[in-house]
């Protein structure tokens, strides 16, 4: 469940109030979602302008927004066959196969369920408009940085992708307040891709993040906040389900990019699909001679 996840691997970092509250509504979420800001704050030891200031900090507009997406994953968690699934030794391939293919749909749904629609619309005319589009991510997040921009450059968006710390910091330091730069971590606290979005926003540039589902640094440095599932155990270490789910925002992105500018992207996609096409094709020609 990503909002209790997100809450639990905070416990440590929130003040003392909001760490009463949190462990609260980690024992008792059905309850929670029941009550209003006064009874919780009464049941909890806190305050309601601790619980409006604690909602804010997991990304809920207020304490009945924050209590909508708190009941919908109770209920849509409820079943065991929904959990996310380890990889242990032994077990034959068959179960591995099943296994990571509900880890990876158990991902999708829930960075699905956690996506703002608001920020996703306000996301896509950003790029739109955008002169040129920054792309940071280290390790496998850079993977998915390079996967986003194989999919702008196809429509003629000025993109470009680094992984490289001091890359990432040089074609920051160039950017202005046309350009649009988007940093990509799973745990939203990977120091490179922090400095590089921090600089972006110092030099004008719109930032945009791509992280688990809640508070971490490199959204704090972002105007435009994106999250995925952060529910991943066990073999997180191979960073498979969170891999699959910042995939599946960047193909919503380019999806909605492309759809709602159809008349101008499309044809671009059909004219990097025929020059490649008719390259290769000739150069096969040739090998056949």
């Amino acid at each position: 469940m990503s909002i209790l996840n997100a809450i639990h691997e905070k416990l440590d970092s929130l003040h003392l109030k909001e760490r009463a509250l949190a462990e609260y509504l980690l024992a008792h979420p059905q309850n929670a979602v029941q009550m209003t800001i006064t009874e919780l704050a009464a049941q909890s030891g806190s305050s309601p302008s601790t619980i409006s200031r604690f909602c804010k900090t997991f990304h809920s507009h207020n304490f009945p927004d924050f209590k909508q997406k708190l009941a919908t994953e109770l209920v849509q968690s409820t079943s065991t066959d929904n959990q996310y699934q380890d990889i242990v030794a032994g077990k034959p391939l068959d179960d591995i196969v099943a296994a990571l293919t509900a880890n990876h749909l158990r991902s999708i749904t829930d960075t699905t369920r956690v996506l703002d629609a608001q920020q996703l619309r306000l996301a896509i005319a950003t790029m739109h408009g955008a002169s040129r589009i920054d792309l940071y991510g280290s390790a496998t997040s850079g993977i998915v940085a390079q996967d986003f921009f194989q999919k702008l450059i196809r429509i003629g968006k000025a993109a470009s992708a680094f992984s490289d710390p001091h890359m990432m910091l040089t074609s920051a330091s160039s950017l202005c307040s046309q350009d649009v730069a988007i940093g990509i971590s799973y745990s939203g606290e990977t120091p490179e891709t922090i400095h590089a979005l921090r600089c972006a926003a110092e030099r004008g540039a719109t930032t945009m993040s791509i992280t688990r589902y809640g508070a971490n640094t490199l959204a704090g440095h972002a105007s435009i906040h994106l999250f995925t599932s952060s529910s991943e155990v066990g073999m997180r270490r191979g960073d498979m389900a969170s891999r699959m789910a910042q995939l599946h925002v960047v193909d919503i992105l380019f999806a909605g990019l492309v759809s709602e500018h159809f008349e101008i992207y499309v044809p671009r996609l059909e004219q990097s699909y025929q020059t490649v096409k008719s390259y290769t094709t000739a150069k096969e020609e040739k090998k056949t001679k």
